[in-house]
């Protein structure tokens, strides 16, 4: 590890004696994921991973067929739906659970953001919206209930009994393409991206068509059906802790309204950061079916549901995040999950990624992968508890087709005593 950078973090968390010598050594251990020429220690190279090993920028033509045979069939079967969700297994899930030391006490954390109306999101045609509607029914409600949107549906109580009812709804709104009113989406918030979100023109996961796979509802292979609940080992990759520990205030941006600290808009999240970030929490290795979580800061953005701060989070300079060479090289561990706390996990603005190029990395990791990514996942209790290895959990909408889940992760840690 960086000397000035440990020293740097041995200041700020009065770090003790135990914990220098497990960082030591983890340091040392993580030295064998460091180069970029080698695979992590648990990864393996398939063919259909083969050109994974060049590490570079380039992007790879998906949507010629001649190259088809460069990415599919995938390396779990030409029939896969669930990609290196496979590599989530019981055993897998008894070492996460095993994280969690005996008669120490274990916190849950809530890696969700929390959902208002008006929530922003990445501008699609339709909008995806979220404006939620409170329904009453049985009683009269406050004076400027409907004005603010509310349905009161009868105020008469049903029954001898009298019973009352809440229930949400989800305003609609028209759009010029399409001629029906539509509502929200679950590619909306805190979220895991499904293998039948991103393709490359007709061509989608394991070398499945658009056209054979699209229908009204969602799609009849690839949706959310596959994915069902997930429980695994989590590691947390605090960029901005290594960033705020090394001083490496040119690697900040201005803070955001709530007075935290952040990258700095279309900051690039290299290779060398990713191996920074594992010595400063101490993790010796990433592993198939990992989630693999980066901490930016961002989400501080909509903590104060700031109209500036929302105008930066959605990306008008940029985002931080990794381009297609970190996509590559974490690719190789095969995990179940890379995601962060941004929207789009991958960097956006920045001049490797010009404007003729569209989230390469989101091909990369979903279509030649098969590896779901989380976005919009706030991490910051995690990184201040320096909980850098956790269990991870999420449970995404038993939803037919649906291209993402939006229900919140957790986790469980057992943060560090001082």
């Amino acid at each position: 590890m960086n000397p000035d950078l440990l020293r740097n973090y041995l200041v700020r968390h009065h770090v003790g004696r135990r914990d220098v010598l497990r960082m030591a050594g983890a340091a040392g251990a993580a030295g064998l994921v460091g180069a970029a020429s080698s695979a992590p220690a648990s990864a393996t190279t398939g063919p259909a991973e083969a050109d994974a090993t060049r590490l570079d920028d380039t992007p790879f033509d998906y949507a010629d067929p001649a190259n088809l045979s460069d990415w599919a069939p995938s390396r779990y079967g030409p029939d896969d739906q669930r990609g290196t969700l496979n590599e989530v297994t019981p055993a897998k899930t008894a070492a996460a659970l095993a994280l969690l030391r005996p008669r120490r006490d274990v916190t849950t954390y809530n890696l969700g953001e929390l959902m208002w109306n008006g929530f922003p999101a990445f501008r699609t045609e339709p909008r995806r919206t979220y404006e939620q509607r409170l329904t009453v029914l049985g009683y009269q409600p406050p004076p400027g209930f409907r004005e603010q949107g509310g349905i009161l549906v009868t105020p008469e109580p049903l029954g001898d009994n009298r019973i009352s009812i809440h229930e949400e709804r989800f305003e609609a709104e028209l759009s010029a393409a399409h001629p029906r009113p539509v509502a929200t989406t679950f590619q909306i918030g805190s979220q895991l991206d499904n293998l039948n979100h991103i393709g490359a023109a007709e061509f989608f996961y394991n070398g499945l068509r658009g056209p054979d796979i699209a229908r009204g509802h969602g799609t009849v292979r690839l949706g959310a059906e596959n994915v069902g609940p997930v429980v695994t080992r989590g590691v947390l990759l605090d960029v901005l802790g290594v960033k705020l520990a090394g001083d490496r205030r040119e690697d900040l941006a201005e803070p955001a309204a709530n007075g935290r600290p952040l990258l700095r808009e279309n900051y690039r999240i290299t290779v060398e950061d990713i191996r920074d970030a594992m010595e400063f929490g101490g993790i010796d290795r990433l592993e198939p079916g990992d989630a693999i979580l980066f901490r930016t800061g961002w989400s501080n953005l909509l903590a104060r549901r700031d109209p500036a701060d929302i105008a930066r989070w959605e990306g008008a300079r940029g985002l931080p995040g990794i381009y297609l060479r970190e996509a590559r090289w974490l690719a190789r561990a095969r995990p179940a999950v890379i995601g962060g706390d941004t929207w789009a996990l991958e960097v956006v603005g920045n001049p490797v990624n010009d404007a003729a190029v569209v989230f390469p990395a989101h091909q990369e990791l979903i279509m030649r992968h098969g590896i779901r990514i989380g976005e919009s996942y706030v991490v910051d209790r995690l990184a201040a508890d320096r909980v850098h290895e956790f269990v991870f959990i999420v449970t995404p909408q038993y939803s037919q087709g649906a291209t993402a889940g939006n229900t919140p992760p957790a986790a469980l840690g057992q943060p560090r005593r001082r």
